[in-house]
């Protein structure tokens, strides 16, 4: 009996939305044994984090809940007092945004690869159809990479991001093509059990789904 491959190893940010969704099945399409983190960091939107769970279950992959604090708040995703906005995506950056966000995911996640020796990192970000997040940025991730080369032991870890360039119609496309399970995603920003369809992600969705 031959000797079966390997897998690579990748880690795979997971937040239950269409991006992270198409991401991970992007990523298992590439060979990878996926690792989904999954961020419980005070957010209103709760509800994305059993979608996340049901998501990685249905892709079959290993995946952690892990829950930090933020308590400076510093984003109306964050703060009670702070009303998520509902008037449309605007040119500015919006109070939805979480200051460094991706910057302490990211950490997480490397700090991960690096201790379970998977060689990749996949998030889903996207330049082209979001709310102008500055840590969404091809030119963030490039200098992300950066990092990686200067401040770890192994700095061969990639970050990847597949939906960088795409728009969110090409995103939905994708991840139909890769049999990801979009219908039971969540992209709603409020703390709702139904989504409101005025938030900036609820927005987005449609638009990507129309």
């Amino acid at each position: 009996m031959g000797r079966s491959l390997k897998l690579k190893k990748a880690i795979v940010l997971l937040s239950g939305g269409l991006d992270s969704t198409a991401s991970l099945y992007y990523a298992k399409s590439k060979g990878y044994q996926c690792y989904a983190l999954i961020f419980d960091y005070g957010q209103k939107h709760k509800r994305e984090l059993k979608s996340a769970v049901k998501i990685a279950k249905l892709a079959k992959v290993n995946y952690q809940i892990i829950k930090i604090s933020l308590p400076w708040k510093g984003s109306s995703l964050l703060d009670k007092k702070m009303n998520v906005p509902t008037g449309g995506i605007g040119k500015n950056i919006p109070s939805t945004y979480v200051p460094a966000r991706n910057i302490i995911f990211l950490s997480f996640a490397v700090s991960n690869a690096e201790a379970i020796g998977a060689d990749a990192v996949f998030i889903g970000a996207n330049a082209i159809d979001f709310s102008g997040y500055p840590d969404c940025r091809p030119e963030f991730y490039k200098a992300y990479q950066n990092v990686i080369k200067t401040g770890i032991k192994n700095n061969k870890i990639k970050i990847f991001t597949p939906l960088i360039n795409l728009t969110k119609q090409e995103i939905v496309k994708l991840g139909r093509k890769l049999g990801a399970p979009l219908d039971i995603t969540w992209s709603c920003y409020m703390g709702g059990n139904k989504p409101c369809g005025v938030c900036d992600s609820c927005r987005l969705r449609e638009r990507g789904l129309s």
